[in-house]
């Protein structure tokens, strides 16, 4: 088999673990690395041995979102460009809510923007407390690609965090909104993900597909994968148009890097809301 360079793949007790492996750049989801998470989802759903999927992150967070420094170096322009960019995100996302096997995202320090997303399209989501929630996307000058929250909280909480740009969600706050499933000690996130994962896969494997079918049901008839794909073309319209907020904060993270840009954009907000 094809080792994985951003990603560890294993299975044991009917678990895959996925576990996010750039913990040098906060495990930030580039094109290689969704691509990985792609093939082991084909893995994890074609092996008859597999009956629930843990994704987690290594070092220290599950994940900072889609790679900015990645769109620094180059520099995408052209709606076909951005169409194909922004579809293997989204589609990356959803193969989370729509696996027919059980997902379950094991959650610790930041997980935000594209990794919020994908937390919030696993079934289950245990977070640590350390664990820090949040889309900054219109900070950036970008959109949202998988307009989940709407569909996991109240319309003034999911309007106020994305409006906001608030990337600072505590796990406690985010459980009480309904974002994750469970709150657990730091570093207790994974051992309960497996514990749940466990239980889960003592189950008639057919009976739990099934009724995850029914679930899932139940959002399509309220008219959330046609919510979902609006969204997503009216961000492809807003990254092919291009932003003047997101071509200024890239062009400071060319002149002096990825890191004196966050400053600099956290400053202008910081000196606007005094």
């Amino acid at each position: 088999m094809t080792a994985f360079q951003s990603i560890v793949y294993e299975v044991a007790d009917h678990i895959a673990q996925l576990t996010l492996n750039r913990p040098e750049r906060l495990n930030a989801l580039n094109k290689a690395s969704l691509e990985e998470i792609n093939r082991a989802m084909d893995r994890a759903e074609a092996d008859d041995e597999v009956r629930v999927i843990v994704v987690s992150g290594a070092g220290r967070a599950f994940s900072s979102g889609f790679d900015l420094k990645a769109q620094m170096e180059q520099r995408p322009e052209g709606a076909k460009v951005w169409r194909d960019i922004l579809d293997l995100d989204f589609d990356t996302t959803m193969r989370f809510w729509n696996s027919p096997k059980p997902t379950i995202a094991a959650v610790h320090g930041a997980c935000l923007a594209g990794a919020f997303e994908l937390a919030m399209a696993c079934d289950i989501t245990i977070a640590a407390e350390d664990a820090v929630f949040g889309e900054p996307e219109l900070k950036f000058g970008a959109g949202i690609v998988t307009m989940l929250l709407p569909w996991m909280t109240s319309p003034k909480q999911a309007k106020r965090i994305i409006l906001s740009a608030d990337d600072r969600i505590p796990a406690r706050d985010a459980l009480a909104m309904g974002l994750v499933s469970r709150v657990v000690a730091p570093g207790a996130q994974l051992t309960e993900a497996l514990r749940t994962a466990r239980g889960i896969a003592l189950m008639d494997p057919v009976l739990v597909a099934e009724t995850k079918k029914a679930l899932n049901r139940t959002y399509e008839i309220q008219g959330m994968p046609a919510a979902l794909k609006v969204a997503l073309d009216i961000d492809h319209t807003i990254e092919s148009h291009g932003s003047p907020d997101k071509r200024a904060f890239m062009d400071v993270a060319r002149e002096r890097g990825m890191r004196e840009a966050i400053a600099w954009r956290d400053a202008r907000f910081a000196q606007a809301q005094g």
